[in-house]
């Protein structure tokens, strides 16, 4: 169970400014039903720029509605320039803190309030013209850096949970491996970790391990003359069958331990116990 404040539970159980407004001056769609998270933001806006009404639909979590709710709150009554200046965090210090894993919630509200701002201007979001990095839930490599600038973000984990970026089928962890190098390798003198998912399911986890074994530990041991076959994975053991000149190498123990184990812990997941069939 995730740790809620008590004001991120009466945003939850009674959302404020729930609805769209008729006709409005900006609106901000941001996410998708089929990522889980959805937000669309409308706003009213006066002749002199003031944010006068605030409306939001959400299909979320608890965290994402109450961020919306929380931000309509907000921006009621500020200026357009002024809104352009809320932060995600100033979206979840309004809620007196978010758990971590869901931060991405006030990352939406503020992406949605952006868009709708954008969508007043009649001005096309720069956060929208970068690369996408994450199929699964559509996050630009824009998205994903100014996300490590304005957190201080420093794990693929972190990045995960401020964006959702690496948390469907994770095939993009190497690429914000690599933006999280490039952005902030240079800045920081201690080493960059990438933290893998403390929960995996069974299936993730043994699709990851095939994977890392097929890309790579076979070519390395098939140049020798050897091979490997995934004989089952129990928990946190993976037990594999050596073949080939691996099998009979007096090595074979090395090869299991130094080798296979340590690409395995480094690749899918640090408490992997790698055993050879009996």
């Amino acid at each position: 169970m995730w740790e809620y404040t008590d004001k991120v539970q009466q945003h939850f159980l009674e959302p404020q400014n729930v609805g769209e407004i008729e006709n409005a001056s900006g609106t901000g769609d941001v996410g998708s039903l089929a990522c889980g998270d959805a937000l669309k933001l409308t706003l009213q806006i006066d002749a002199n720029d003031i944010i006068t009404d605030a409306k939001f639909k959400t299909f979320g979590c608890a965290s994402a509605i109450a961020s919306s709710s929380v931000l309509t709150e907000m921006v009621k009554g500020m200026s357009i320039d002024e809104a352009a200046k809320v932060t995600n965090q100033d979206i979840a210090d309004a809620l007196g803190g978010l758990p971590k894993e869901k931060m991405h919630c006030s990352v939406m509200g503020r992406e949605a309030l952006e868009a709708a701002i954008a969508d007043y201007k009649g001005q096309i979001l720069p956060m929208a013209e970068g690369e996408i990095v994450c199929e699964c839930f559509g996050v630009t490599d824009l998205e994903v850096i100014r996300a490590i600038n304005e957190s201080s973000l420093r794990s693929v984990e972190e990045i995960t949970h401020f964006t959702k970026a690496g948390g469907g089928c994770g095939k993009c962890e190497d690429k914000l491996r690599k933006l999280l190098q490039e952005t902030v390798g240079a800045k920081v003198d201690t080493p960059l970790v990438s933290i893998r998912p403390k929960r995996m399911t069974a299936l993730q986890k043994i699709k990851k391990i095939e994977e890392v074994l097929e890309r790579e530990v076979r070519p390395g041991l098939v140049k020798d003359g050897g091979d490997i076959e995934l004989v089952d994975v129990d928990g946190d053991f993976v037990i594999v069958s050596l073949r080939g000149a691996c099998k009979s190498c007096n090595k074979s123990q090395t090869t299991i331990k130094d080798y296979v184990e340590k690409k395995l812990r480094e690749l899918v997941l640090e408490s992997l116990i790698v055993e050879e069939e009996n």
